[in-house]
């Protein structure tokens, strides 16, 4: 064996390269089943972040479904999107990006228009095939400055010059639009400002009747303080749905006008709705429902038996799963693990046998090369717990020097609603594996860990996220893990207004690097778009009436007291976070005097999808922090234009 060779953290030459990295590198999500026939869709890095829908036939043949560009199949409802696409006897019906049209594709054609050129946007929809027709949420953006208008619609499928007929109107907000195996029935999701929708929505239920139009609508579940979470109909017309009511996500349903609890747990059934088609659970029978759920920050694979309620866990190898959708005799699901790059799995329910069907990464590494997270659990203020995950730095290859102690970089997830997991991330090795240790932070606030920890950000925000990410970077000092001098920070989005609070109201970390990162709150609810225009009111307080905490909390009116090196990383199209956020603190950093690097990617929006891009950034990043901290670099990086250094 090979004696590893003695070189600072942060010095190590690493075999995960950003180029490994993006090469053949995709995002995976979308699952979509149809009899033996399994969809998903990949957005692709090398094609500009272009989405494609995917087929894989039990022949074990994938092919792209999705014709060249200019088709790429990704709504822009919400901004954020999701259920961009649907399949009914192997016809495709999606929403492409340019135009934000939806479109018809009959195997082997070319897609067709459904919905007419007009400043209307298409997502999550269903086959009403009774009636030839979607039913979907429509966002009506053709009244130009006011506020778009947000509808459950439905439309031929085959042409709609309308733009389709309203089924459901007169809230803020849609989701989730259901039909019950019979036809007989709609149920849908909806809420309004101020709520986001994990913090209070109701469920409706509506007959069908045979014209198509729907019946006088009842209020099953829900209320301004209880999210509902995908609700769906069992094979024998049985509505079910994922309640908060007792503060962790469970399982519910609605049965001879009762609502019953399925099975009660301290753990995390249902996601937040940040994007459409977000999917915990299906059935693979009416008395067999297949489920995901978070316990402890750790996801599980679980069988209910809808009768007796017994509850199974069904292991696999996957610490993360997403995407769940059940089928008669098999599911299908994103899985990831600690070691092993997301891939799409179909899972054989009976024996239990496991294939991968598409990997988002043909990464090989050596598993020596690897950092395996630990789950920690550290102290925080008024004597509570908040959660992460600690990445040690690993390599084979290398040893640091007796008594050095490594850099720390911790990540602020985005959101802040949102949570990160133990799940493989090459980004995150591409750090471990060069010396950098890494500790990814579920502050207060994150989803996983129940109802009352989610809303300790409520009127919070700036406040105790930052406590958190800092408590979590001095308890692993302090314990003498890692270099309490060479503390540094990053996030993205939410994340990246944690990092520059962090780096701006304290002065723990070192250095930091924002990724398309809000600094003025007051720009950010004055500027975004409707579905996070009243999101702060309840991060931060109502606005204009509370407009001083926004200042107050807004490190762009505090860069006197910002005194680290800070690198930012903006796309010019970005429509929830606007390049002009990021340019004023540079602004103001520059002057100064303050070493400060500015990244701007042309085209892209809220979140980098070009391999060239998320390749500039990890190794933008790494370089920044080497010369801050003055480490020699194993490679040759394309340098960063720094100023002031």
């Amino acid at each position: 064996m090979t004696t590893p060779h003695v070189a600072p953290y942060g010095s190590w030459k690493s075999p995960i390269t950003s180029d490994l990295i993006v090469a053949g590198s995709i995002r995976l999500g979308e699952i979509r089943l149809e009899g033996e026939d399994i969809y998903w869709s990949e957005g692709r890095p090398i094609e500009a972040g272009r989405i494609v829908v995917m087929r894989r036939t039990p022949d074990g043949k994938a092919i792209d479904i999705t014709p060249a560009a200019p088709f790429n199949a990704r709504t822009r409802v919400h901004e954020y999107g999701g259920g961009a696409y649907q399949v009914a006897n192997g016809v495709i019906y999606f929403s492409n990006f340019s135009d934000q049209r939806l479109y018809r594709q009959s195997p082997g054609e070319l897609p067709e228009p459904i919905t007419p050129p007009l400043d209307v946007r298409y997502a999550d929809a269903v086959i009403d095939q009774p009636h030839h027709r979607l039913i979907c949420i429509r966002e009506d953006h053709t009244a130009g400055n006011h506020e778009p208008a947000n509808t459950i619609v439905s439309l031929s499928i085959t042409t709609s010059e309308d733009g389709g007929q309203n089924l459901v109107s007169g809230s803020d907000f849609y989701a989730s639009p259901r039909l019950s195996p019979d036809g007989s029935k709609l149920a849908w999701l909806s809420w309004n400002h101020p709520n986001m929708p994990w913090d209070g929505t109701e469920l409706w239920v509506a007959e069908l009747k045979q014209d198509g139009t729907l019946g006088e609508a009842e209020q099953i579940a829900g209320s301004q303080t209880e999210s509902i979470f995908q609700p769906e109909w069992s094979p024998d017309g049985v509505l079910y749905f994922v309640s908060d009511r007792t503060n962790w996500w469970n399982l519910y349903r609605w049965h001879n006008d009762q609502i019953e609890p399925l099975y009660k747990k301290v753990a995390e059934f249902g996601l937040p709705q940040w994007v459409f088609g977000m999917t915990t659970y299906g059935f693979e029978s009416a008395e067999s429902l297949i489920c995901t759920y978070v316990e402890a920050g750790i996801q599980h694979l679980a069988r209910l038996n809808t009768r007796t309620l017994e509850l199974t866990d069904i292991e696999t190898p996957y610490s993360h799963i997403s995407g769940l959708r059940v089928a008669s005799g098999y599911a299908a699901f994103i899985g990831g693990s600690v070691t092993q790059p997301s891939a799409i799995v179909r899972l054989d329910l009976g024996p239990g046998h496991i294939e991968e069907l598409r990997r988002s990464s043909e990464i090989q590494v050596d598993a020596d090369y690897l950092s395996a997270p630990e789950v920690i659990e550290f102290p925080t203020e008024n004597g509570l717990t908040a959660y992460g995950f600690y990445y040690p730095p690993n390599n084979r290859d290398y040893t640091a020097p007796a008594g050095d102690r490594p850099p720390l970089l911790v990540k602020s997830h985005g959101g802040p609603t949102s949570a990160t997991s133990a799940t493989f991330n090459p980004g995150i090795q591409y750090w471990t594996s060069r010396g950098i240790a890494v500790f990814d932070v579920n502050y207060g606030g994150s989803t996983g860990y129940g109802r009352e920890y989610r809303e300790r950000l409520k009127d919070k925000w700036g406040i105790v996220d930052v406590e958190d990410c800092i408590n979590g970077a001095t308890y692993l000092a302090d314990r003498g893990w890692v270099d309490g001098d060479r503390l540094c920070i990053d996030g993205g989005s939410a994340g990246g207004y944690t990092t520059l609070a962090a780096l701006t109201f304290r002065d723990v970390f070192k250095a930091g690097a924002s990724y398309y990162g809000v600094s003025d709150l007051e720009a950010l609810v004055r500027d975004t778009h409707k579905f996070e225009s009243h999101y702060l009111d309840g991060l931060i307080g109502k606005y204009p009436e509370e407009k001083q905490i926004y200042l107050e909390r807004s490190p762009i009116h505090h860069v006197d007291r910002l005194s680290c090196p800070v690198i930012f990383f903006q796309g010019d199209e970005d429509k929830i976070v606007l390049p002009n956020q990021a340019e004023m603190m540079v602004d103001v950093l520059k002057a100064k005097g303050l070493p400060v690097a500015y990244v701007l990617f042309q085209g892209e929006q809220h979140g980098f999808r070009k391999a060239e891009n998320i390749k500039r950034t990890l190794d933008g990043e790494f370089y920044f922090y080497s010369k801050v901290f003055g480490f020699e670099l194993a490679d040759a990086i394309e340098p960063v234009a720094i100023e002031n250094l």
